[in-house]
């Protein structure tokens, strides 16, 4: 079945009526609109929607009261939008108000309370422990029985495009520690999941709650300075080396429009205790593509995550925990089996041991000037649908 569209170009982007991404944008006049990506356009949703019930939740400069309306809503609204960009008789009144993309200012999509950052992927927590712990088993004895995660900092959470200065810190020198540069920035090719509908303080969120609270996602590129980290971790974990940046994409593609790409999981082993289980516990077929200079250096496959969004939300609320609308919380690097799957500079290059191959030369971790784009394909309902992508250029530290 083909793409039902009136909007130029739409059918067959990538951003037709089956996806309808929400972002945020501001016009040359700096006016600041929300609304839906359709092809190459962005379309007001408080226009688009006038004379409905919803529309004046699109009229504040923000996706969070949308997004707090909950799931009736969100089904409602974006039902009614495919039903419009369908119509024929709508093109004559909204046609004239589709913006094109690159001719308005990408926001971030939503105001982020809080975030969080896992570390689902087997394959990357294998990898990392085989690397630092190489006498010793490559996964710690909790990770099996728990998404592992860490608070983050959703101030330097920045919409996609945002140049990232190479962080300052303490790091490891010959002679003890010394303070400049990082020398070993690193990616973290990432999905991110936005929340909904909030919770109450010492309210538990089970796995089956899931699209009762999460809207949608989102691209995220979790930047880390790896010489940083590495003096810093031990033992309460990441922080300035990872606090510093956080990227993610401008439109956030809602979790119905990935209904096609749901799968199941890998095999879990042991079983996870009862409150990370439930019906609604599979993963995304989601494909990230990650490129340096132009040059794709990897495609890891989310499909091959260990912990389902689910479980995520799940461990996250099971402290009682609460939700507010617009809390993010990220899937931890992804990464596949394979080498050319790895989602990060410090796997490929097996942290500067066997350096990757780009442009002719040997690299191992980013340089002042690389641009960085993070890609993400899934399945639609009319084929396949093209998430927001994530991009960032490195720019000398100041």
């Amino acid at each position: 079945m083909s793409d039902p569209t009136w909007v130029p170009g739409a059918s067959g982007s990538g951003f037709g009526s089956d996806h309808l991404p929400f972002g945020r944008w501001a016009l040359p006049s700096d006016e600041v609109r929300v609304g839906v990506r359709v092809g190459d356009f962005a379309l007001d949703a408080a226009i688009a929607l006038t004379g409905t019930p919803w529309e004046e939740l699109f009229t504040e400069p923000t996706l969070n009261r949308f997004l707090e309306a909950g799931t009736r809503t969100w089904s409602d609204v974006r039902a009614t939008l495919r039903r419009i960009i369908a119509d024929a008789d709508e093109a004559l009144r909204l046609e004239p108000e589709l913006m094109p993309v690159d001719d308005v200012t990408m926001l971030l999509p939503v105001d982020v309370p809080d975030y969080v950052d896992f570390y689902a992927s087997l394959h990357h927590a294998a990898n990392v422990g085989r690397l630092f712990r190489p006498d010793q088993e490559p996964l710690l004895p909790n990770w099996r029985h728990l998404p592992v995660s860490y608070h983050g900092r959703s101030g330097t959470i920045v919409p996609s495009g945002t140049p990232i200065v190479r962080p300052r810190g303490q790091r490891r020198g010959p002679d003890g520690p010394i303070f400049g540069p990082s020398e070993s920035l690193d990616i973290e090719a990432e999905l991110g999941f936005v929340v909904g509908v909030p919770s109450e303080l010492g309210q538990r969120v089970s796995v089956d709650e899931f699209d009762q609270h999460v809207f949608g996602v989102v691209g995220v590129n979790d930047w880390s300075a790896r010489d940083i980290q590495a003096w810093e971790y031990v033992p309460l974990g990441p922080h300035l080396g990872k606090s510093f940046a956080t990227t993610i994409s401008t439109w956030i593609t809602p979790m119905e429009a990935l209904l096609a790409a749901r799968c199941e999981l890998p095999d879990q082993s042991p079983d996870p205790l009862p409150h990370l289980r439930g019906t609604d516990d599979g993963g995304l077929d989601v494909r990230v593509s990650v490129e340096i200079g132009g040059h794709v250096i990897s495609q890891p496959p989310y499909r091959e995550m260990y912990w389902s969004p689910g479980q995520m939300l799940a461990h996250m609320t099971s402290n009682g925990a609460s939700l507010r609308t617009g809390d993010l919380y990220a899937s931890g690097t992804i990464s596949g089996p394979d080498r050319d799957q790895r989602g990060s500079l410090l796997e490929l290059s097996w942290n500067g041991a066997h350096p990757w191959p780009s442009a002719g030369a040997d690299r191992s971790f980013l340089l002042d000037g690389d641009e960085v784009v993070l890609r993400y394909q899934a399945q639609g309902e009319f084929g396949g649908i093209t998430l927001g992508e994530v991009r960032g250029t490195i720019v000398p530290a100041v």
